[in-house]
């Protein structure tokens, strides 16, 4: 396999890191899937990425939370207090 090195605008290339962070795969693989034409996306939204994929590394996993989050008490003492009392 050849290389070839590419400059991106920065849109462009945070839309690839984002999309292969989320799918687990190399930001090559997401390119060679691109240029093959199999993520190719509308002409409406060339361009554009909706807020979903701009965030979704950012959200939590629901696995990392406690289960009894909104039900056990001990984790809403002290809630709402303002913290230059503490």
């Amino acid at each position: 396999m050849k290389t070839l090195t590419v400059k991106l605008p920065d849109a462009l290339f945070f839309e690839i890191a984002g999309q292969a962070r989320a799918r687990n795969i190399s930001k090559s693989d997401v390119v060679r899937e691109r240029l093959a034409g199999h993520g190719v996306r509308p002409a409406a939204k060339r361009g554009r990425t909706s807020l979903w994929d701009r965030m979704k590394d950012l959200v939590i996993d629901s696995d990392t939370l406690p289960r009894n989050l909104s039900s056990d008490k001990k984790h809403l003492k002290r809630y709402g207090q303002n913290r230059a009392h503490r």
